[in-house]
């Protein structure tokens, strides 16, 4: 299958082969044809597998094949949860419409709104939006969505657990009847199927993984260690295999801005990235993080959905998160667009229970490797045995369970069953650079 087949326009396929893109992914060659059939469309799709481009360039191929560009009139609505995804969805916009001539923009919060207005005035066909900042521009008069065709809800599993169901509501009531939805979500949670009963009309569902699924090119590792030394472990890591670019997600806030700043004391150049940062230091760390100068970035989950940094090496999860689809969010930044990638879990005992948790979501045990020196006095407990979705849990744990990644007997690596300890031993730095 190549972008010719799925009827994309000459100006289309001209910024395609400019971005240096041959053929479609598996996301791009489902949803393309059925946006173009003026279909309504529920897509679940990884993090990393081109689904931003699996919307933008319909659009632009549907407003293109329609009427003349009209700048004053919304034609398109696309939402996003977040800043830096609104961001990154709005440079999809341009780089693919480079050839064509309607006009776009991007307005969300934590910047001024008077230049986002001026920028509204000018006319746009294109809106890219985070929900709190359009309503802010609606209330002002700002915005018109009379003559819109189209709205995308972008990660809308995440604007659910963000709690902007209400505003979505809100916005919803302000717009026309008749128009296309596109509805993007990295699962088909149940929530999101309610969500879609009141917005989607007779959807084509599009699913290009299994739900939930972790990307199949991240290798994974769980290391034990006591939540006391966990910042100088990450630091050994970091200095002993040379990482020069790895992304560290933490629970809170608090704890990014803490390890951000014990990075930095430790000579590691490390920037934080979380809501209560203000827009610009946000992209400052971005940038910073992209282009090298900053060597760890320290994020939070909210913060860091949407991300889009090429070929990332590896991520490091400093607290497992509480809400185990989130670690597949979270894994998903590395191993992105065919390349491989490695995702590293610090394990203090008192995370057993999201750890069990994560194991079910994925279905496969991850792997427990020990580092010598770091070896925790309270030892993370065995792993429960894995069930099947809708499985009832068990009342009892599966004695000396295994641990192997794929889920079955443990490999001969200096490791022993679940339930005693393990040979300690530092692991070689070889697979870890």
């Amino acid at each position: 299958m190549t972008f010719e087949q799925l009827g994309l326009s000459a100006p289309l396929l001209r910024a395609v082969n400019e971005k240096g893109y041959t053929e479609p992914s598996p996301i791009q060659v489902e949803a393309i044809p059925a946006v173009l059939a003026g279909r309504d469309i529920m897509a679940a799709a990884q993090t990393g597998t081109g689904k931003t481009a699996g919307f933008t360039l319909p659009i632009l191929q549907l407003l293109h094949q329609g009427d003349e560009p009209h700048p004053h009139r919304i034609r398109v609505l696309i939402l996003t949860p977040t800043r830096e995804l609104a961001a990154q969805v709005a440079d999809s916009v341009t780089t693919y419409g480079a050839h064509l001539p309607f006009k776009s923009a991007v307005v969300f919060g934590g910047v001024k709104i008077n230049p986002q207005i001026a920028k509204l005035r000018q006319g746009v066909d294109i809106l890219v939006a985070t929900p709190g900042r359009l309503l802010d521009l609606h209330g002002q008069g700002e915005v018109d969505f009379r003559a819109l065709e189209i709205l995308v809800l972008d990660e809308a599993d995440r604007m659910l657990d963000m709690g902007f169901i209400h505003d979505i509501r809100r916005i919803l009531k302000l717009l026309p009847d008749r128009r296309q939805n596109l509805l993007f979500s990295a699962t088909f949670a149940n929530e999101i199927r309610a969500l879609t009963r009141s917005i989607l009309h007779d959807p084509v569902e599009v699913e290009v993984a299994p739900r939930n699924t972790t990307a199949e090119r991240v290798e994974q590792w769980v290391y034990p260690v006591d939540k006391s030394k966990k910042t100088a472990l990450l630091r050994e890591l970091v200095i002993d295999h040379d990482w020069q670019q790895v992304l560290v997600f933490t629970r809170t806030k608090h704890g990014a801005n803490r390890l951000a700043q014990s990075l930095e004391k430790a000579g590691i150049n490390a920037a934080a990235i979380h809501g209560n940062k203000s827009q610009g230091a946000r992209t400052r760390a971005l940038e910073g993080f992209k282009g090298g100068s900053v060597r760890v970035l320290v994020a939070t989950d909210i913060a860091a959905r949407g991300l889009d940094i090429a070929q990332l090496p590896q991520v490091v999860n400093f607290d497992l998160p509480n809400v185990p689809e989130d670690y597949v969010h979270r894994i998903g930044r590395t191993g992105r667009a065919g390349s491989s990638g490695k995702a590293y879990s610090l394990v203090s005992a008192d995370e057993i229970k999201q750890l069990n948790d994560i194991q079910q979501v994925i279905q496969r045990y991850i792997t427990r490797e020990y580092i010598s020196g770091f070896e925790p006095d309270h030892e993370v407990p065995a792993n429960a045995p894995l069930r099947k979705p809708g499985q009832p849990r068990q009342g009892q744990r599966r004695p000396g369970g295994g641990n192997n990644s794929r889920g079955g007997a443990q490999t001969a690596r200096g490791r022993g069953s679940e339930g005693h300890k393990r040979p300690r031993r530092r692991r070689s730095g070889a697979r870890a650079k």
